[in-house]
């Protein structure tokens, strides 16, 4: 076993830890954190694989972005950050749903690769997928962050029970000016 494989094993560790904690724990700005964690291990795994640029992309868009954006969310609608007990539900169908699809899954790529070695494609290029990413891709980006920005706008609006509502005294005086 060489240096990356317990580098990789490590770091997956991290993340499937992680990402247990992020659905287990019941308070949710330490979901957000662990979520956090869960995508700079998959980040960290990225880079042991030599996929730089995802790496960083990782980084950027989720962690940098994403969980921000969750963040600034529940801060902004004023959720309840604490403990919740109205999410009090049986854990064991998740459990089962979950446990069933993990399996289906290993079953899946045992069967289909059958422990044999598969060759890889040449490395892509900075250059090439910059290329693609503002040639063919740039629409879904733009349409992206525009769902993004519409979000942090309806938090800050669900957040502020002074927008939108008229107040019956500033009519009166503005029909009476």
């Amino acid at each position: 076993m060489t240096g990356v494989d317990v580098l990789l094993l490590a770091l997956g560790a991290v993340a499937v830890g992680s990402a247990v904690l992020v659905v287990s724990t019941r308070h949710l700005v330490r979901a957000g954190l662990y979520l956090v964690v869960c995508l700079g291990a998959l980040a960290g795994l990225y880079l042991v694989l030599t996929a730089e640029l995802v790496a960083w992309v990782q980084v950027l868009i989720y962690v940098g972005a994403v969980v921000v954006l969750l963040l600034f969310a529940v801060m902004l609608t004023r959720a309840p950050i604490g403990a919740s007990d109205d999410l009090d539900r049986p854990g064991w169908p998740a459990a089962l749903i979950g446990g069933g699809t993990g399996l289906g899954l290993a079953a899946l790529l045992v069967d289909t690769y059958r422990w044999t070695a598969v060759d890889l494609p040449e490395p892509g290029s900075a250059e090439r997928i910059g290329e693609q990413i503002f040639g063919s891709w740039v629409l879904p980006f733009e349409v992206l962050s525009v769902l993004l920005l519409s979000a942090l706008v309806g938090a800050i609006v669900l957040s502020r029970p002074d927008i939108g509502r008229r107040d019956a005294t500033g009519d009166d005086e503005r029909a009476a000016r």
